[in-house]
């Protein structure tokens, strides 16, 4: 082999995964590899039963998908007895060199466990924030698909400033869809009920085997869609069943392609 072979052979590096926004099924199964890195990296926290994902999960993501943030200002909004901070992220796609996102963010050492923090950390968490936001505009349905709610942990840490206020915790409003197909696997979607108090909710591992199943060829594009829009309510026992009506639905499926074949 020559001289040049070698040199040629030795700096070739292995092409890096990644994906295309614009691919649906594309990034369903980022949504699998983002449930598993961010368990693994215990990338989230658990506010009042319900799991959120920190700024550095969502940079994972939106890395993965070659959109990174771009800081465009952090501007000094203090008063006299108020030190507050307003940044706004830009979010470059590598690919095309176009901005495809932005977010804005403001943090105050009046809110809440903030009393006391420096001027430098007020700055620095409103970038933070605007770094979450502006990923949440464009990747909330990815971070869901990964079985986690679609607001980043920062904006949950503003709480008001009233110390006796409960946490922000969001609420949602429950999906207004038209009715899929009655299969089994729609029928286990529709279970969008609140779990009552005290339930255990279905684990990480279980959401990302739902989303596993989910993304097989024979399940519809509207199935999809219904259950994820549910996946974050599922009990571990509603969890186990929408796995096994699952795994029915595509076995039988996928037989009835081989016998049409």
């Amino acid at each position: 082999m020559s001289q040049v072979n070698k040199e040629t052979k030795v700096e070739r590096k292995p092409k890096v995964e990644s994906y295309d926004i614009a691919k649906s099924d594309e990034t369903l199964h980022l949504a699998v590899d983002l449930a598993k890195f961010i368990k693994e990296n215990r990338l989230y926290q658990n506010i009042q039963g319900k799991e959120y994902v920190n700024v550095e999960g969502w940079q994972y993501a939106g890395s993965r998908l070659g959109i990174l943030p771009v800081v465009e200002h952090v501007v000094n909004i203090s008063t006299d007895d108020e030190i507050k901070y307003q940044a706004k992220v830009n979010l470059l796609d590598l690919r095309s060199q176009q901005v495809v996102g932005a977010g804005f963010a403001i943090c105050s050492n009046k809110e809440q466990g903030k009393k006391y923090y420096q001027e430098f950390a007020i700055a620095s968490m409103a970038q933070t924030r605007a770094i979450g936001k502006a990923y949440r505009n464009i990747l909330a349905w990815i971070i869901r698909a990964a079985g986690y709610e679609p607001t980043p942990v920062e904006e949950m840490d503003y709480a008001g400033n009233d110390s006796s206020a409960k946490p922000a915790v969001p609420t949602e409003k429950k999906a207004t869809m038209k009715a899929a197909p009655a299969t089994a696997a729609a029928e286990a979607a529709a279970a969008d009920a609140e779990p009552t108090p005290g339930v255990r909710y279905a684990s990480a591992k279980q959401k990302e085997e739902i989303i596993r199943l989910l993304n097989n060829p024979v399940i519809t594009r509207q199935e999809k869609t219904k259950m994820l829009l549910n996946i974050n309510r599922f009990d571990e026992e509603r969890a186990s069943q929408a796995i096994e009506k699952l795994k029915k639905v595509i076995e039988d499926r996928e037989d009835g392609q081989s016998a049409a074949a």
